[in-house]
């Protein structure tokens, strides 16, 4: 897809959600959700904020640099949307377009409670393109769903997902049902999860890298119990070891 028409399509979603009535955001809330950022990464990542009426990042973290290579006061929505690979930008708007109606049609305080998932390339300033996966929380909105703010985060997931199309999900927080790898052709459908809540407090921990005798010691649960419930995780899914559990578990949004 073409830049022009791409950045003019996607600035086009943007400002159908956002609302003209826009204040300072607190500190003390954006320390609050730095923090959420770090729980549960798998990879190099760096975090934003972004202005919906002005449509501007107002934050960039440094990580950028780590996970690009470019500074953050290199990354405008421009450049940003310029670094997205070609094929991928046609998915992009399309997540973009659904999740302006999806969220909307929630009651207010249900809002805050839905991270958007989704995974698409991006050029490093080598020239390299890498995966990553962006999760984004809406942080401040009006009662009538327009948005103000969002958080993001972009993680390198190149090691988990080399390849392969971009894919949607819709994670629900707080007991919120998720919509996982959404047909934006079609009506969404509840995820079926096949894992329990122990196994995914196993997970989450195999994903820090933590081994069955830590994870054991952590959750109060034996050594033997761990690796029962890492035995249970592969057979739900037809996998043969960790690794393949882990890269399944990133692209479903299981965690």
């Amino acid at each position: 897809m073409k830049l022009k028409l791409f950045a003019d399509e996607i600035n086009k979603v943007w400002k159908s959600v956002a609302t003209e009535n826009i204040a300072e955001f607190p500190q003390v809330e954006l320390e609050l959700y730095k923090k959420i950022l770090t729980f549960f990464q798998v990879g190099n990542y760096f975090y934003y904020i972004f202005n919906f009426k002005d449509r501007e990042f107002e934050l960039i973290s440094d990580g950028v640099e780590t996970v690009l290579g470019h500074m953050p006061s290199d990354f405008t929505i421009d450049f940003y949307l310029d670094i997205i690979h070609p094929d991928d930008r046609p998915y992009f708007l399309s997540f973009e377009s659904y999740t302006a109606q999806f969220l909307p049609q929630m009651p207010p305080d249900k809002i805050i409670k839905y991270k958007v998932r989704s995974d698409y390339r991006i050029k490093k300033k080598n020239g390299d393109y890498i995966r990553v996966m962006h999760q984004a929380l809406t942080i401040q909105f009006e009662d009538n769903g327009t948005v103000a703010r969002s958080l993001g985060v972009l993680t390198d997931i190149t090691h988990l997902k080399p390849d392969g199309k971009p894919v949607l999900s819709y994670i629900g927080m707080e007991g919120e049902p998720s919509y996982l790898d959404v047909d934006v052709k079609s009506m969404f459908i509840d995820s079926q999860e096949t894992l329990t809540q122990r196994e995914k407090q196993v997970l989450r921990l195999l994903v820090e890298g933590k081994a069955s005798k830590e994870i054991g010691a952590i959750l109060n649960i034996s050594k033997q119990t761990v690796d029962t419930h890492r035995k249970n995780m592969l057979n739900k899914n037809n996998l043969s070891n960790t690794g393949e559990l882990i890269a399944k578990a990133i692209r479903q949004g299981w965690i």
